[in-house]
């Protein structure tokens, strides 16, 4: 977990496995470059109007697959299932590596099948990181049954997001990124390869958004009812506007299957990560080594200040600039350069988003007193993500 991510959450109980790998193969052949019309058809869609908006979208998803042997498999994030890669499941499931729920270390080669889409005409595409594992190089599949290698650009585990590149064509059809999140209550229809049966739409409504999951991640996820399965890793969910509002990443199920609660990446975490996964490769963060909680209203009421908002600090790495800036377990950190923060996710929000190097000016309240002290951040590693020092 990054050390300024929210901890000891009751979800932390469950476990969060990889949701899907999917890819949308509808029919449909694009002679020419073309984006999604997104200004089109703005009028309500809802249940028996969704087929203009799958047909429209359609040819702009991809299958992805990639290959790697079993050890190296086991070495990525996610656990992988021959010709199927393996959902991340919200609540405690088997080993699905290698046959009969049993890894696989013969050195058998693994395939997992997942899914994208593309964001340019000139073919860079966008899938989970959980999807391409290890692997440097993918296989994509188009809506009209065509393959092509891709190139990774770059992965960034953090947000469960990478880049794809395919060379040698200009006229790939696109989609957006849309501009405003989504509200609760709407349409959405989600495209993938469920099960990788190919050619895959599910519909559903938002459910809500900006989900805290205390994951490894800043991520406020949006929660949807559409059901996602495996094979629907790296799938987008559009709106009914045609643009794309998350990127599939998470389901909360008993059994691995749907149950209809699944969580997507938001659009504006796409646009913050792929820019620099298509620059450099990888994703720059600032890092401030301290594990924080967010304030509930017991821990307020305990702490003698029910009124108080914020993240209290339950843990801090020895050698971390939070450390050496003087931070101490038990320390309420209440707003950020001046920016009030209502809960832990929201202060890893703001420290990620800070350029390593930087200095960020925190108030807090300690021993019942108002203090403050300037943190100058270092640059997030998976070194700098190990525990944090808890507190006796």
């Amino acid at each position: 977990m990054t050390h300024e991510n929210s901890a000891f959450v009751s979800f932390r109980s469950f476990v969060l496995s990889a949701a899907f790998t999917s890819a949308f193969l509808v029919i449909a052949n694009v002679a020419y470059a073309q984006g999604v019309n997104s200004t089109a058809d703005r009028g309500g869609a809802g249940p028996g109007g969704f087929a203009d908006l799958a047909e429209r979208v359609g040819p702009a998803v991809i299958g992805v697959s990639t290959k790697a042997t079993a050890s190296d498999d086991e070495s990525s994030d996610q656990p992988s299932v021959p010709g199927q890669g393996t959902p991340r499941s919200a609540v405690p499931s088997p080993d699905r590596r290698g046959p009969g729920n049993a890894p696989n270390n013969s050195g058998e080669e693994m395939v997992s099948i997942g899914s994208g889409f593309f964001i340019s005409a000139d073919g860079y595409a966008v899938t989970n990181n959980h999807v391409l594992g290890s692997s440097d190089t993918a296989e994509i599949r188009t809506n009209d049954n065509k393959v092509y290698r891709a190139r990774v650009l770059g992965k960034d585990p953090l947000s469960d997001l990478a880049l794809l590149k395919v060379d040698g064509r200009t006229d790939f059809t696109y989609v957006n990124l849309a501009d405003q999140p989504p509200r609760a209550g709407d349409w959405i229809l989600t495209a993938g390869n469920s099960f990788g049966l190919g050619n895959t739409v599910t519909a559903g409504i938002v459910s809500a958004r900006a989900r805290d999951l205390g994951t490894d991640s800043s991520n406020d996820f949006i929660q949807i009812d559409a059901p996602i399965n495996r094979g629907d890793s790296g799938g987008p969910s559009f709106n009914t506007h045609g643009d794309v509002i998350g990127v599939n990443s998470l389901i909360f199920s008993p059994s691995g299957g749907s149950v209809g609660i699944a969580f997507a990446i938001p659009a504006d975490t796409v646009k913050a990560v792929i820019p620099q996964l298509k620059a450099k490769g990888v994703v720059t963060r600032g890092w401030m080594g301290a594990q924080v909680q967010s304030i509930t209203p017991d821990l307020a009421e305990g702490l003698g200040a029910k009124d108080i908002r914020g993240a209290i600090v339950v843990g801090v790495q020895g050698s971390g600039p939070a450390a050496k800036a003087g931070l101490r377990s038990g320390d309420v950190i209440t707003s950020v350069n001046g920016e009030p923060i209502k809960s832990a996710n929201e202060l890893t929000k703001k420290v990620h988003a800070a350029a390593p190097g930087s200095s960020i000016q925190l108030a807090m309240v300690r021993d019942k007193k108002q203090s403050s002290l300037s943190v100058t951040l270092g640059q997030l590693t998976a070194q700098s993500r190990a525990p944090a020092r808890m507190p006796r």
